[in-house]
């Protein structure tokens, strides 16, 4: 975005502006309400945004589908825990990798994890494939639709880079990090994205990632584990609220299996990081196969999730 494109307010304007965003020492001010949570720890309010981020194939979608998944039912998925207003029940799912074709396959896993038919639209779920645009385009159909539509709640958006020409552009990402902070404090939403982590880092990708690590309430890294490419572990980098207890899942297409491992928090050194790792994929063999093995024979055929 050009700088010369932005209109400067007129004075009136600009008074109005300072009036609107006075704080008062004996003002009356409501705190965010918490609509998301894993364990006891707020990872999403309303008027806030957060975000996932993750290598490739590190099934960084999976992980916001369950956040979905959770939004939609009003409940429990995964280790997600959702509760909006009566009149924030509605959730809107932008992707703009995928065709409509892939899309639909997110949409019906949605649906799985919430419990619902997959063969039946739910009146409070929204799904835009937004592939084909550019990325101006996209931009506008999501600031129509969040202003739109009504008793929003919950906006996933998946990917947040494909609203850039050039994720290293400081003024396209202030540009929409902006716009993201207008949306959730006018709509009173919540806003949950995802972006890609650099190949030889962990850092989220471009000048957009940094704006993200600096803005968001909440970032969580999705990573495949070094010892078990069967198994994402979810933690928190960036919090605002406490931290909680990394978890991970694997995902299977046969049953659908919760099997409970704690995992220690997240070390910060290198050398603590990678020991961490070992010792958290040792824990999956000797504890959860049994417990896997036994739910398996307890539980109908269902899509499946497993929870460590």
């Amino acid at each position: 975005m050009d700088k010369t494109d932005i209109r400067i307010p007129t004075d009136e304007e600009l008074t109005a502006y300072m009036e609107e965003s006075a704080v008062s020492a004996n003002g009356a001010y409501e705190q965010s309400p918490v609509v998301l949570m894993v364990d006891d720890a707020a990872i999403g309010t309303l008027g806030n945004f957060s975000a996932s981020i993750g290598k490739a194939k590190s099934k960084k979608t999976f992980n916001v589908t369950a956040i979905a998944a959770s939004a939609l039912k009003n409940g429990t998925v995964l280790k997600y825990r959702s509760s909006f207003p009566k009149d924030k029940r509605t959730v809107l799912y932008i992707d703009t990798e995928q065709g409509r074709h892939h899309c639909q396959k997110v949409l019906k896993r949605i649906l799985r994890l919430a419990g619902l038919p997959e063969d039946k639209n739910p009146d409070n779920l929204i799904m835009l494939a937004l592939r084909k645009y550019a990325p101006p385009i996209r931009l506008a159909i999501v600031e129509q639709a969040i202003g739109t539509i009504p008793d929003l709640g919950l906006v996933i958006i998946d990917g947040i880079r494909d609203f850039l020409y050039d994720i290293n552009s400081p003024s396209e990402a202030t540009d929409i990090i902006s716009r993201f902070m207008q949306w959730t404090d006018d709509r009173q939403i919540h806003i949950h994205t995802i972006l890609h982590q650099n190949k030889n880092n962990e850092n989220a990708r471009g000048h957009i990632g940094t704006e993200l690590n600096n803005k968001a309430e909440t970032v969580m890294q999705v990573e495949v584990d070094k010892m078990d490419r069967t198994v994402s572990v979810v933690e928190a980098i960036h919090i605002r609220d406490r931290e909680f207890e990394p978890f991970a899942f694997r995902i299977n297409d046969e049953v659908y299996l919760y099997c409970w491992i704690p995992i220690s928090p997240r070390k910060r050194k290198s050398e603590d990081l990678q020991k961490n790792r070992l010792i958290r994929t040792r824990k999956f063999p000797r504890a959860c196969i049994g417990q896997l093995w036994t739910q398996l024979l307890q539980t109908s055929v269902l899509p499946v999730m497993t929870i460590i």
